[in-house]
């Protein structure tokens, strides 16, 4: 079954192209995993420094090699200090219908 989320950040002021950048690049790394499906990053048509990001996994496995990716650790390690909170939000999801 596949691992299905979105993760969520907002920009702190003056951040928003910076954080861009990163994602930008984050989606070419994430995008080229094996176990990658899904990997779109959108802002907020009315709040442009709120991104919104959504993931799609081939199953658990490889959600779990996506997490242990050095991309992804430098990715977090490098919005500390341009989101608030110091990180993304991420919400999984269970397919119904």
């Amino acid at each position: 079954m596949s691992k299905v989320l979105y993760a969520t950040m907002r920009a702190l002021p003056g951040k928003r192209e910076e954080i861009a950048r990163l994602l930008t690049a984050l989606a070419d790394d994430v995008r080229s995993e094996p176990g990658n499906e899904r990997f779109v990053v959108y802002t907020l048509e009315e709040d442009p420094d709120f991104f919104h990001v959504e993931e799609t996994y081939r199953d658990e496995e490889a959600f779990k090699t996506h997490i242990g990716m050095e991309h992804g650790k430098v990715f977090n390690n490098a919005i500390k200090t341009l989101v608030e909170g110091g990180g993304s939000k991420v919400v999984f999801l269970t397919h119904i219908a």
